[in-house]
């Protein structure tokens, strides 16, 4: 399966979907005019790759900046996904960055460590980003 890099803009973010590495990242900013429009291809590729693939460890990196709520809608699908996939057999580990005093981001995390409990969910502040 080939891999999936989609360039960040300023209303969308930069989607580096590095499927022969297990190896997941979403980073920007995410309110492009059509969400369903942008996120579409990214969720049926992720689907088709997860669907290839048991007992692998996948780990995404989430660091978003700000995303409006039809772009969160879209993440949810991305996020239910993997945790589809970590029930199935699949590691996922996803590290949550973001900025310190964001307190809108950090719930945002949290409601997603809830939902998604078979995800290994790591928050992280920005600072630690790559590490």
């Amino acid at each position: 399966m080939e891999n999936l890099y989609i360039s960040a803009t300023p209303t969308s973010p930069e989607v580096d979907f590095r499927f022969d590495q297990h190896a997941l990242s979403i980073k920007g900013e995410s309110y492009p005019e059509n969400a369903a429009a942008f996120y579409a291809p990214v969720i049926e590729q992720l689907r088709a790759y997860l669907a290839a693939n048991n007992d692998a460890e996948i780990t995404i990196d989430v660091a978003l900046t700000y995303f409006n709520s039809s772009s969160t809608k879209m993440l949810f699908s991305i996020f239910d996904a993997l945790d589809e996939a970590a029930q199935a057999g699949n590691r996922v580990a996803m590290n949550w960055y973001r900025d310190e005093e964001d307190e809108t981001i950090a719930e945002f995390g949290e409601e997603l460590k809830a939902d998604f409990q078979a995800i290994e969910f790591t928050d992280r502040p920005v600072a630690q980003q790559g590490r």
